[in-house]
């Protein structure tokens, strides 16, 4: 996320985007379409409404991710109404805010069910708020197209890392990598490029935090690495100065957390006022402004976020100024550009389903577009969008960031290669 401008987002790349979905210049994110006007169950065009769901954090201490994916998600379909993308269709965002709770994600998933102009949801930002979503949205075939879930159980299965991968859940897909690469990664940099061979790993017992340190844990191990203690807490919790004395006296030389910024930043603080002077890297989670923000003692420490830097592709730097220039109040977020690129998505395959019914949305449009869902590819303003069998995204790179001078610094960037 974007502090004075610096932190905004990380970009998958691969190949410039420019496609449907991609970029032609300021104002114009997006791709265009040419074709007859549609009419929907034989209505005029004009009186034909698609609604994308967006369910995320808008308010609570993650709203500032929230209210991203929101707001990227909003510019995206501003897009595809401006450009007319789908003949004869009007889009339309309907918004609803889940407080990073699995509860409310669950009562906004019957919420969106409901409805039936809703033929796609954008979302969630939590990996646990997935999880208590995703019966409701499968039992009514509902596409969800996630912009930050890294778990791997929700495409995967429980057994995803015993090698016996089964896809739970065929209405959903992410535009984002996984924990299964992310995790990995990170013990990769620690242990062959910061040279760290005692790591000490936390998570807040969360179903993304616990799932991401346990993947960056296990392949440190591997790699040949030692794990010299592990601890989990809350992610309400602030007070680490018995957790910090335990660090120290297990002679950690790193500190991997799974988890979000607003327990993460804290945990830093008071690791390094105890003499723990080791660098605490996370997942995307801390992957924020605002946990150098509250953090006096940030420098050194690092994160792993989805993708490349904004700044090496034409297609994130065209998709930030379009986002400043919409004039949303807060800014785009490390999830931004890929709420984006869902919600294209779920554009995308509304406007196949059209197609193929002769210009009209068929009775059965929910199960139509998750089926277009699983065929989706274009080139969109983190790179190239399509999914695997799984639903998971086939663009598989990461950043590294370190906090250097205030500010995070990309410091590598690859694909996890076991």
């Amino acid at each position: 996320m974007a502090g004075g401008g610096i932190l905004a987002w990380t970009l998958t790349h691969n190949g410039t985007a420019g496609g449907a979905g991609g970029t032609a210049g300021s104002g114009a994110t997006g791709g265009g379409s040419s074709g007859t006007p549609a009419q929907a169950g034989g209505d005029s065009a004009a009186t034909t409404t698609v609604v994308i769901g967006v369910e995320a954090p808008l308010s609570g201490s993650l709203s500032a991710l929230g209210l991203g994916i929101k707001n990227s998600a909003d510019l995206a379909v501003k897009k595809a109404n401006r450009t007319h993308e789908v003949p004869g269709v009007t889009f339309e965002v309907q918004a609803l805010d889940d407080q990073a709770l699995p509860a409310n994600g669950q009562q906004n998933a019957a919420r969106l069910v409901a409805d039936g102009k809703v033929l796609g949801v954008v979302g969630p930002l939590n990996s646990s708020v997935a999880q208590a979503m995703l019966g409701a949205l499968d039992q009514a075939g509902l596409a969800e197209v996630s912009p930050a879930n890294t778990n791997p159980v929700l495409s995967q299965g429980p057994d995803w890392a015993k090698g016996a991968k089964s896809r739970p859940h065929p209405s959903y897909f992410r535009t984002v990598t996984t924990d299964a690469v992310q995790g990995p990664y990170a013990a990769q940099y620690l242990y062959q490029d910061a040279r760290k061979t005692r790591l000490f790993v936390i998570d807040d017992n969360g179903t993304y935090g616990s799932g991401l340190a346990a993947a960056a844990g296990s392949q440190f191990s591997r790699l040949g690495g030692t794990v010299v203690g592990t601890e989990h807490v809350k992610p309400d919790d602030r007070d680490f100065s018995a957790l910090a004395a335990k660090v120290a006296a297990a002679g950690a030389d790193a500190v991997y957390y799974g988890g979000e910024y607003p327990a993460a930043a804290p945990l830093s603080q008071q690791l390094k006022q105890a003499g723990v002077n080791v660098p605490l890297m996370g997942g995307d989670g801390i992957y924020a402004a605002e946990f150098i923000g509250v953090n006096t003692k940030a420098e050194g420490d690092l994160a792993t976020a989805v993708g490349a830097s904004a700044d090496l592709l034409s297609g994130g730097k065209i998709f930030l100024a379009d986002y400043r220039a919409a004039g949303y109040p807060q800014e785009a977020g490390p999830y931004g550009a890929y709420a984006y690129d869902a919600a294209w998505s779920v554009i995308e395959s509304v406007k196949a389903v059209v197609a193929a019914n002769g210009g009209t949305l068929p009775a059965d449009a929910r199960a139509k577009v998750t089926k277009a869902m699983a065929a989706v590819a274009f080139d969109g303003v983190t790179g190239r969008v399509d999914f695997d069998e799984y639903g998971d995204t086939l663009n598989r790179q990461i950043t590294v960031y370190s906090v250097k001078g205030g500010a995070w610094t990309p410091v590598r960037t690859g694909s996890y290669k076991p």
